[in-house]
């Protein structure tokens, strides 16, 4: 730490560095660890929440090791919130699973001023707003997205987005990042502190600091991470909180989860209220009047983007009052208040040297294009996925040809276009193969469809990729069958499908490479240990295509079982909210594959028996299924957030399992379904009657 240039004499005062010895008594010992936890979250505050710090690095180091004399010497008074706790945990062994009280939700992007007038346009449409909207407009930080809870002012859960449901507890590394308070400062100028506070920010890593890290690796004859948001999430993710500690991690946080207790009318009031508790926000966050203020903002952070300390892709808008944000409410998994206008993406020109098929896990042929590497933004760029034959033949990419690459979001590689300029007539075309490049399998392609796919069961590229991620952990959870087990047992034959998992013997394991007795015996346990799963985590590790973690969690609560899923009609699934008509085709042609339900009978013969964790379900509306149809008073996803609190669930199309339909001005095609089905349909008012009457 470095001595501030402006003294803040009654706050050092207050927070004296004096450490008082010669305790006599128990009350003094509690009262002088008080006091030396207070002075070190002050400074932690002043120093990385604030830039501002008061001490010099030997006087914080001074507090720091007399709190640690103390607590060495009176154990029964340390506390899980003492600064000399951010350190220290035992390695874990995995991560356990956190479900956010709200969903993480991503957000839309706008690529260009045009797009982002567009988005502002239907803000004011929504609003019936003449006047221009307020915004609150931050830098869009590449990090690794993490949700804070605090329970009665003390940090009790640190957890990742994830899938934007579920998240990984990663509370012991992200207690050593020091910008993140373990404890919530009571300021007497900001609202009381809630009894229960979820918070959402991202770590980042600096972007000097990062070089160093990477010059450290290469040094210790380690791969270098590619990027910093690489870097932070490697870095959050270790099972050893020592790791994490050595990094030197920050975190800004920007947006509320659930609280209790305290509501704010506008996010701007927010952000300064969380700066007042202690947490971190970014300082160039900035109050823009209109949709022409936010460009302003944009372009001055574009041109400070290369200053930055750490790297950014854009700029959030985000509407500043609370009450127009509930009142445009979201759309899918994004809300409509707020957007990632994002920066120009970087690009670079290399030569295509090859183009070759990559067969995936779901045996989906992609074209990748092997590239002359190329640094682009920071990233040495070696190859990019061509997608398919049809963006191929749209672009005309050649073998041999001169391309633009660009990374998407700064993130993703892709080719752009091609040079024609610099053809010299030696390109050449490529030709999706007939045959499978990895089993020799027939490859087809649907009509309709833009994929070509390896119809081989037992091709041993996606049969891998299906093993490991049936093995997975938010799958079946088999611990210990890693990459390359799973590579042995296909190499072997011992395992041409999910099934041929649970018909593994001990003498067969132990006949592999680098496999003893014990290990085979943990092998088999694991194995028969994840017969006793969910339903969701069943479908989820089946791969289907378009069902994923949240979507099988979907299907699991709405239909109730594997069998009434199996025999599920399109008119069925459409009825499920959330699942579209592209789900609910790839669904009904994955069942309909019978070497795929072979493999699921085999699964349940070997004893795998799926349970439905059902909600309970309370509240006037439980068990009723509703559709919404039509211009409602209220947004759609207010009265669906309504219909669900009351124990209903809400469905995107009507079907015979429908028990009413609310209807609006303007309905269309529900409307005429449902009357022709025969099912029940209600105004606003009459769902009103049935909430509350």
């Amino acid at each position: 730490m470095h001595v501030a240039g402006r003294d803040c004499d009654r706050e050092r005062r207050r927070y004296s560095t004096a450490v008082p010895r010669g305790t006599s008594s128990a009350s003094d010992v509690r009262r002088e660890i008080a006091r030396l936890r207070d002075a070190i979250d002050h400074h932690n505050y002043r120093y990385y929440v604030l830039d501002a710090p008061e001490v010099s690095d030997a006087e914080y180091d001074r507090l720091l090791r007399r709190l640690q004399e103390l607590e060495a010497a009176y154990p029964e008074l340390r506390s899980a919130t003492s600064p000399t706790q951010r350190v220290g945990a035992p390695p874990a062994e995995k991560f356990r699973t956190v479900r956010h009280t709200l969903p993480m939700l991503s957000l839309g992007n706008a690529m260009s001023e045009e797009e982002f007038r567009a988005f502002d346009e239907r803000v004011r449409r929504a609003l019936k707003a003449d006047e221009p909207i307020e915004y609150v407009a931050e830098p869009k930080l590449d990090g690794l997205g993490i949700e804070l809870v605090y329970e009665h002012g003390e940090l009790t859960v640190a957890s990742t987005r994830g899938d934007g449901t579920n998240g990984e507890d990663v509370t012991a590394n992200i207690k050593t990042i020091r910008s993140v308070p373990l404890r919530l400062r009571h300021d007497r100028h900001a609202p009381p502190i809630p009894k229960r506070l979820e918070v959402r920010g991202e770590v980042i890593f600096p972007k000097l600091a990062f070089e160093q890290l990477n010059v450290e690796r290469a040094r210790r004859g380690e791969p270098p991470f590619a990027n910093p948001r690489n870097a932070a999430a490697g870095s959050v993710r270790q099972l050893d909180s020592r790791i994490t500690a050595s990094r030197p991690l920050d975190m800004l946080c920007y947006a509320p989860g659930a609280n209790e207790g305290t509501d704010f009318e506008t996010h701007w009031n927010f952000l300064q209220t969380l700066r007042a508790w202690g947490l971190k926000t970014n300082a160039l966050n900035s109050r823009c009047h209109g949709s022409d203020a936010v460009v302003r903002y944009f372009q001055r952070i574009a041109e400070q983007r290369a200053d930055l300390p750490y790297d950014a892709d854009g700029v959030v808008a985000k509407v500043n009052r609370v009450a127009l944000q509930r009142q445009l409410g979201e759309v899918s998994r994004s809300p409509r208040w707020a957007i990632a206008y994002k920066f120009k993406a970087q690009q670079g020109r290399t030569r295509v040297k090859n183009i070759v098929p990559s067969v995936g896990r779901t045996g989906t042929i992609t074209p990748i294009a092997e590239l002359e590497p190329i640094p682009v933004g920071g990233v040495t760029i070696s190859s990019a996925s061509l997608h398919n034959m049809d963006e191929i033949e749209r672009k005309d990419v050649r073998i041999g040809d001169t391309v633009v690459i660009e990374r998407a979001g700064d993130v993703i590689p892709y080719v752009v276009g091609v040079v024609t300029s610099e053809r010299t007539g030696h390109e050449r075309t490529f030709h999706m193969p007939e045959r499978c490049p990895v089993c020799g399998s027939k490859v087809l392609r649907e009509a309709g469809a833009v994929a070509y796919r390896c119809i081989g069961m037992s091709c041993p590229a996606q049969l891998r990729e299906a093993v490991r991620h049936f093995a997975s952990k938010h799958a079946l959870n088999i611990d210990g069958l890693g990459d390359k087990l799973v590579a042995q047992l296909i190499d072997t034959g011992l395992v041409k499908n999910v099934a041929d998992l649970y018909d593994l013997t001990k003498d067969q394991l132990v006949d592999l490479e680098r496999m003893a007795d014990k290990s085979a015996q943990n092998i088999l346990a694991a194995i028969a240990g994840s017969k006793r799963t969910t339903l969701p985590r069943l479908l989820n590790g089946l791969g289907i295509p378009q069902v994923g973690e949240h979507m099988a969690e979907v299907l699991a609560e709405h239909l109730g079982s594997l069998e009434a899923l199996q025999h599920a009609g399109e008119e069925d699934l459409l009825a499920v909210h959330e699942v579209g008509p592209e789900t609910a085709r790839e669904i009904r042609a994955f069942f309909a594959l019978e070497q795929n339900r072979a493999v699921i009978q085999r699964l349940l013969e070997a004893g795998v028996h799926p349970v439905v964790e059902r909600r309970r379900r309370a509240g006037k509306l439980a068990g009723k299924t509703f559709v919404l149809t039509g211009a409602l008073s209220t947004p759609r996803d207010e009265v669906a957030r309504t219909i669900v609190a009351a124990g209903g669930r809400v469905a995107s199309s009507v079907s015979k399992r429908t028990d009413y339909v609310v209807v609006g001005e303007a309905a269309g095609s529900k409307l005429e379904k449902a009357r022709a089905l025969g099912v029940p349909t209600l105004t606003e008012a009459e769902l009103q009657r049935l909430l509350h009457g």
